[in-house]
């Protein structure tokens, strides 16, 4: 494999016309080392068998890499022509078991072999011939149509390791060994493993928006975590160890398993790993193309489900308490043994970018620092959900890559394997997988006796809190008016002069109204109902960020992150109180106030008469009362006895402004002159309600 072996680009550095050349061998190859990936399948018939139930044939995989190229060039404008459109249909969307998936077969008429193989020539002359026309500059940056062709040349990078573990499940008569390098003899028992101490430290993750290699969005923005003392194995876990949690009923056990595993292990039926045989032999080993005597001192290859099964298992056995590695944890062992990233080896400092073995190797051979395979031999489950880091931006050509995968359900795995090559061999590249699935990926174990916290920052898809944020924070993603912007300038203005210092916020929402008001006033409490919505505003507040999903028309969505700091807004957010209550039934403990904001409540109250009665209760002396409404008593049912106005009494109209003025006027008086705001309420990107909402001002007798 030696003629296949390259180093992603240093896009930053170096000649534009060097730069052409080096990213043009770099296409050649990848594209090369992919298509003799297949020469492992016995026949062409192979092509329209599955590897795996729950995903396509393999011939999509083959048609699917150069298909990827044309759509992503297509869609970024850089070509004007398809090459086949039935092609670039059949052959586009690949599969995460997502809700949009499609594997059923009677929705695929499969081509010919042969002419998947004639698509694949036309994609690489139009490639090329893009690559050879197209102005170069540097830096080559997320807008440059040679970032688009970086894309696809690491979009079929990864499908290496992924078509290689389809084929990797095919039956064994259907493919055919030596086809794709030489896998490792190196076999024999398991070394003994034992944990090694790691000082723990403060890590920062994430990749720089100015680093020299290509990305994937998920890559970049910033995260940092204190990463605890901890121990770690100082080998990954050997098919030798993994055979003991076996031979213990492990596999039968149920309180080793979560639920999630125990639920798949009794779904599959599982007694030993995928890739395990066992007859009367003894146990063997299932690699891509072939099978050989288990080699007890290679990495046991197995999904998350059972390498956490696997930890728990040993803490049973022993009282302490094992789980796999945190992603900050990982990096931190990459730190502590000096591994460089994938542009500074001489030689690959393990089993990884192919320069190696085509294959798993002993778990001892690799060594650095303390510790062997950091990097390479098989990938490392870990304990974090993937998601994004702070400041995570949707690349607008491949805005589905990153976010399906941030639902908590896709755990990350790190350092690569010995197929790995590429943006998947560099120290920040970040892929995660189903929990039950198989890739090339075994783990170490960590011992700690610090508590696991798990971050989860997935996309908000609520609609009703998505819209909510929307309607809080879309003017920064420009949308022109905002109310809660617009209430603040009003409230500010009212409020000049006063000694105000306690602020009370009776609508929360998604807390764009405290986040505005938090560089004027010293204490703000902030209240809403619904802990759904509540919660958005205390992340911002903590975490500085929330993301949230937005309906655009028919299926069609924007994925959106705010970041706190982006938007000016984080002044002063540690004077802000968020907290879940019930404003028709208000804590005692919520009183004592110099201004109290009720911003479209009153038309959600149950009864707004009671609430207005009462209210005053809750302000100081000379304190202010801020009420916005659009009166619409109807769209909450609200009882005809309970409205303030809005109806005829004694043949004459009254008004809601007139019935609440009435209400409130033992012991307030009217302050300032009402004023008329637009209240937009959206429900797509294209379609919203308008509202006008009257804001008045009423000062405490």
């Amino acid at each position: 494999m030696k003629e296949f072996v390259t180093k992603t680009v240093d896009l930053i550095h170096g000649n534009p016309e060097e730069k052409r050349n080096e990213i043009r061998e770099y296409f050649l190859k990848t594209w090369a080392v992919d298509e003799k990936l297949y020469t492992q399948l016995k026949s062409d018939d192979v092509f329209y068998h599955r590897g795996d139930p729950l995903r396509h044939v393999i011939l999509f995989y083959l048609g699917h890499t150069a298909v990827f190229f044309i759509n992503k060039l297509f869609l970024a404008k850089i070509i004007d022509t398809r090459i086949n459109p039935a092609f670039e249909s059949i052959f586009a969307i690949g599969v995460d078991e997502m809700s949009w998936d499609d594997l059923d077969e009677r929705h695929y008429s499969w081509p010919s072999v042969p002419e998947v193989r004639e698509y694949r020539n036309n994609a690489k002359e139009a490639i090329l011939k893009i690559i050879d026309n197209t102005e170069i500059k540097l830096p080559v940056t997320w807008d440059s149509p040679f970032w688009i062709i970086m894309m696809g040349i690491e979009h079929e990078r990864i499908h290496l390791e992924t078509s290689s573990v389809l084929i990797r499940q095919l039956p064994l008569n259907e493919v055919i060994p030596g086809k794709f390098g030489e896998i490792c003899q190196e076999t024999g028992e398991a070394p003994r493993n034992e944990f090694v101490p790691v000082t723990g430290s403060t890590m920062t993750l994430g990749k720089p928006w100015n680093h020299p290699l290509y990305g994937w969005d998920n890559e970049y923005g910033h995260y940092t975590e204190k990463v605890e003392n901890f121990k770690a194995t100082k080998f990954l876990v050997s098919n030798g160890e993994f055979l003991k949690f076996i031979n213990e009923n492990g596999y039968n056990t149920k309180r080793y398993w979560t639920e999630e595993g125990w639920n798949w292990r009794n779904f599959k039926h599982a007694e030993m790993p995928l890739f395990w045989r066992k007859d009367e032999n003894g146990y063997r080993l299932r690699l891509v193309a072939e099978e050989i005597s288990m080699p007890w001192n290679w990495p046991a290859e197995v999904n998350y489900l059972e390498a956490k099964a696997y930890c728990n298992w040993l803490s049973a056995k022993t009282g302490k308490t094992f789980r796999l590695p945190t992603e900050a944890e990982w990096y931190r062992l990459a730190e502590v043994c000096y591994i460089p990233d994938e542009t500074e080896w001489d030689i690959a400092p393990g089993n990884i970018n192919l320069e190696h073995f085509c294959s798993p190797c002993p778990v001892d051979k690799f060594k650095t620092g303390d510790f062997y395979d950091i990097t390479g031999n098989v990938w490392q489950w870990t304990e974090t959900p993937i998601t994004g880091f702070a400041g995570f931006k949707v690349h607008p050509m491949y805005d589905d890559f990153s976010t399906p995968t941030f639902d908590g359900k896709h755990n990350l795995i790190k350092g690569g394997s010995w197929i790995s090559t590429g943006n998947e061999a560099t120290l920040h590249s970040r892929y995660a997988f189903r929990r039950h699935f198989y890739q090339h990926a075994g783990f170490r174990v960590v011992e700690s006796e610090h508590p696991l916290i798990i971050s989860s920052d997935e996309y908000e898809t609520d609609i009703e809190v998505a819209n909510s944020c929307e309607d809080n924070w879309g003017d920064n993603f420009g949308a022109k008016n905002n109310f809660h912007k617009n209430l603040t300038r009003f409230i500010l203005a009212a409020t000049k002069g006063k000694a105000i210092k306690k602020v009370l916020d009776l609508n929360a929402d998604t807390g764009r109204l405290a986040f505005e008001l938090a560089p004027h006033f010293e204490d703000i409490t902030a209240i809403d109902f619904s802990a759904r919505f509540i919660r958005m505003p205390i992340q911002l507040q903590e975490k500085g960020f929330i993301r949230y999903i937005v309906k655009d028309e028919g299926e069609l969505v924007f994925y959106r992150e705010l970041v706190l700091n982006e938007t000016g807004l984080g002044q002063g957010k540690e004077k802000i109180l968020f907290m879940q209550d019930n404003a028709n039934n208000l804590k005692p403990l919520y009183t004592g106030y110099d201004l109290i904001i009720v911003p479209n409540l009153l038309e959600e109250l149950t009864c707004p008469i009671i609430f207005l009665q009462q209210i005053h209760e809750r302000l100081n002396e000379n304190g202010l009362l801020i009420l916005a409404s659009t009166y619409d008593w109807e769209a909450n049912d609200i009882k005809r006895e309970h409205w303030p106005g809005g109806f005829k009494k004694d043949g004459e109209p009254v008004t809601s402004f007139e019935g609440i003025k009435d209400i409130l006027s033992e012991h307030f008086v009217p302050e300032k002159t009402p004023e008329n705001m637009t209240l937009t309420l959206k429900k797509s990107t294209r379609i919203s309600t308008t509202k006008i909402s009257e804001v008045t001002v009423w000062k405490k007798k």
